[in-house]
């Protein structure tokens, strides 16, 4: 049985307020006597959290539809109009990808705003997540839209909010923004225009090829050694699959305007496809997904593979290594390649600020940190999401001016394949990260070397880090409780070692503060947002970290080791890092369960 909060949800979806496919689909569960699927669609709202929803597409309150689409886009139009008329006139930029429902979502939005008096800018097909936050400060818009579940499954879509700036909206706008949405009780609160009346009062406008060209020349300004293009394209090759995505509308176009020649996308994945067919999940940090762009390198004889996921703001690669095998990259690996590269040749070039900053999440290898160090660059710890890195290049501007920033932001990036250079865009950037890694691939052939061999030479020289990362799902209500309790349960009664291995300190990120296991007591302070992670730093230079995900129902173990390669191959060396982590993770693994099951 369900309970009453339930059952009067129900009862009103099955409303004639809701269109007749909506009500069908409710009835059919309540037929069925789904009970189980019906207290998991209506027990609560999506969450409408600091970056937007994401949830499973479907009808309900706590699923992706129009009605939640309107019901938040409502809570932002409000939240608009009280920033001034000004704001109102300056607009909203939308986009969306290649995902189901995912036009339908988007124009409901602009409808929803146009029936607010707020115009909008949507663009006329699928476009990547961030050509929106290009257009954002491109069109001096108030605001953007884009309409995606990134990497989710097929299952998912998702709609993300970003403010002025062209970043992902944070304090106060973030939680100013969730207050309005919340506000919203009823549909009779939501205002909205039909298209034809949104279109004829010049309230919905649609974008066309003109922001991918200016974006397309900005990212072209942004290539370090454009001679080595030219002196590589007859032979360098490369695979680039959009895996059904809106990268295949945009990458293959900025690779031909900076001089590759032998670029091959792979067809089976060329045209975007909700279901996105060829593959399980569409992304690029799994093997799996580049299966088919490792088929096509093999036959060609690639010299990098390239992957985007369907809104193309995350990139994965593969390259082959000393025995001619592709191999995928980590999102640490490729990050270290891209700041290895940009720092080492800004700075032979003399073109190096000497207020240079690279900027990383606090579950990003520690490798970043000692290269930019070795190039004289700081690196600044962010929290986890890609808005906390974009939020720092906005701060350094307002501390200083546009023009003359307190820090140039050179670089930066997540472990999760995400990744931004320069500051045109101030969201993660798989189209510029694609030419960029393709210039990559031009300076190692012309060296006469590769991707991979450079790798080894940075572990050579800084150490051999290895991470690995694992994510535990818990689905439902249920499986939120249980969350909840892993985390409360280390907070309060966390370990002292692993394995044998002691805990030196441990950072309590919800607190801000540093924690030593033994006696209990604070040694230290944390100058960050709160946020519900721990870290726990063991005395032979390992990190465990563990955080629920913001986007999905699931829980990340997040491990980092470091050893010396030493004359030792690199495989060799390799190997015993891997199986440090292994046993540790299977330590903390034991330790989580007897949480659960307690």
């Amino acid at each position: 049985m369900m309970d009453n909060a339930v059952e009067m949800h129900i009862q009103e979806w099955l409303s004639n307020q809701y269109d007749k496919e909506t009500r069908k689909e409710i009835q059919t569960l309540v037929d069925k006597q789904d009970y189980k699927e019906l207290t998991d669609r209506f027990y609560k709202d999506l969450d409408f959290g600091t970056g937007g929803l994401r949830g499973v597409i479907g009808a309900g309150t706590n699923r992706m539809n129009i009605y939640t689409i309107r019901r938040s886009t409502q809570g932002l139009a409000s939240y608009i109009i009280k920033q001034g008329a000004q704001a109102a006139e300056k607009g909203v930029a939308i986009a969306y990808d290649s995902r189901y429902k995912s036009p339908e979502f988007a124009l409901e939005a602009a409808l929803v705003l146009a029936g607010n008096g707020i115009k909008t800018y949507l663009f006329d097909k699928l476009h990547p997540t961030p050509l929106l936050s290009f257009a954002v400060r491109r069109l001096n818009a108030q605001a953007g839209i884009v309409v995606t579940a990134s990497h989710n499954p097929k299952e998912y879509n998702g709609y993300k909010v970003y403010w002025d700036d062209g970043a992902q909206v944070v304090p106060p706008h973030d939680v100013n923004i969730i207050n309005e949405v919340r506000s919203i009780s009823s549909l009779s609160q939501v205002k909205i225009i039909s298209k034809k009346e949104a279109v004829d009062k010049n309230l919905l406008q649609y974008i066309g090829d003109e922001i991918d060209e200016a974006y397309l020349e900005k990212a072209v300004s942004l290539s370090i050694n454009p001679q080595i293009v030219s002196q590589t394209s007859r032979d360098l090759k490369i695979v680039f699959t959009p895996l059904h995505g809106t990268g295949t509308y945009i990458i293959p176009r900025l690779l031909d305007k900076l001089g590759y020649k032998n670029v091959f996308i792979v067809k089976e994945q060329q045209e975007p496809d909700c279901n996105f067919s060829t593959v399980k999940s569409p992304n690029p940090e799994e093997s799996a997904a580049l299966a088919l762009a490792i088929k096509e390198a093999k036959t060609v004889g690639a010299d990098i593979v390239m992957a985007t996921d369907p809104d193309a703001d995350r990139i994965g690669i593969a390259v082959r290594d000393e025995q001619g095998k592709y191999v995928l990259l980590s999102g640490n690996q490729t990050g270290c390649l891209l700041i290895y590269y940009i720092l080492s040749q800004l700075k032979e070039k003399e073109k190096l600020p000497e207020n240079a900053v690279v900027i990383k999440t606090i579950v990003t290898t520690e490798l970043q940190r000692k290269i930019a160090k070795h190039f004289g660059v700081e690196c600044i710890d962010v929290l986890t999401g890609f808005k906390y890195i974009t939020e720092k290049i906005r701060n350094f501007e307002n501390n200083g001016t546009k023009d003359n920033p307190t820090h140039k932001f050179i670089a930066g990036g997540e472990e999760s394949y995400g990744y931004l250079v320069g500051t045109y865009v101030r969201d993660k950037d798989a189209v510029i990260t694609a030419a960029m890694l393709a210039e990559l691939t031009a300076y190692a052939k012309a060296g006469n070397t590769s991707l991979y061999k450079i790798l080894i030479k940075i572990y050579e020289q800084f150490g051999l880090y290895s991470e690995k990362l694992k994510s535990i799902v818990y689905k439902g209500k249920e499986g939120m409780d249980t969350i909840a309790k892993i985390m409360d349960s280390l907070r309060n009664n966390p370990p002292k070692t692993i394995g044998s291995c002691t805990i030196t300190h441990i950072s309590d990120y919800k607190k801000n503060v540093t924690i030593e296991p033994t006696k209990n007591e604070i040694i230290g302070t944390i100058d960050l947002p709160p946020s519900n992670v721990l870290a726990f730093h063991l005395i032979d230079g390992t990190l465990i970290t563990i955080r629920p995900s913001g986007t999905e129902p699931k829980i990340k173990i997040y491990l980092s080791a470091v050893g010396k390669i030493n004359g030792k191959s690199y495989q060799s060396a390799l190997k015993t890092v891997t199986a440090k982590l292994d046993k540790y993770l299977q330590i903390f693994l034991n330790r989580v369960e007897t949480i659960v099951s307690a």
